[in-house]
Parts: C-alpha cells; structure tokens; sequence
C-alpha cells in the first residue's frame, strides 16, 4: 500500500524560502511520476512541478527560475522535494504530493505554505 509523508509547510515573509518533502513507499513497481500541486483560495488544483523517475522535470510558468523539483531514492522509499525560493503572497496555497505508482494515482494529504508579512 502506497503511503505518502508530507513534510515543510510554514509561514515566511515574501522573499522567503521553504523546502517540501515528500517520502513515497510501499510501491511494488516504484514511483514514476512524482510531483507537486497546489489549491488556493477555492481555486482547483494546479499542478506547480513534477520530475520523472530519470529526472525529467516540468514547471508551472508561475514558478520557473525560483522552485527547483529533486528527488532521491533509498532502500524502498522514493523522497521528492520542492524547494521554493523568492517566495511571493501568491504562493499561498495547500501543496499536495502526488505519484503514479502501479498504474494508479496516489495524492498526499497536503501541506499548508503561507506567505504573509
């Protein structure tokens, strides 16, 4: 059964920066896709990065030059981070991991970063 632990949500000040984390285990297969979403203020769920299992890594416009996606692997757990730097009010949002692991779509419980003077 896949489990997902969401870590390094908080509040900072605008221009601030905040690491995520995301540890994914129990996949027979292991994790292909590993990513990140967000849902502000009633809006849907956005996708903010993701990375393939080879590293291949995506971005929203909105993030491109301040994020950077990674992940590592160890033993039977796949950890995807986020770091999020030049953090900005906008930012604001509950952050969701989610993985594609045996054919299926696993989402964490999510992680609340806010930005706020």
């Amino acid at each position: 059964q896949v489990q997902l632990v969401e870590s390094g949500g908080g509040l900072v000040q605008p221009g601030g920066s905040l690491r995520l984390s995301c540890a994914a285990s129990g996949s027979i297969g292991g994790f292909n896709v590993m990513a990140w979403y967000r849902q502000g203020g009633g809006n849907q769920r956005n996708l903010v990065a993701s990375i393939s299992r080879g590293g291949t890594t995506t971005y929203a416009e909105s993030v491109k030059g301040r994020f950077i996606i990674s992940r590592d692997h160890t033993e039977n757990t796949d950890t995807m981070y986020l770091q999020m730097n030049s953090l900005k009010p906008e930012d604001t949002a509950v952050h969701y991991c989610f993985v594609k692991a045996d054919g299926r779509s696993h989402w964490g419980l999510g992680t609340q970063v806010t930005i706020s003077s």
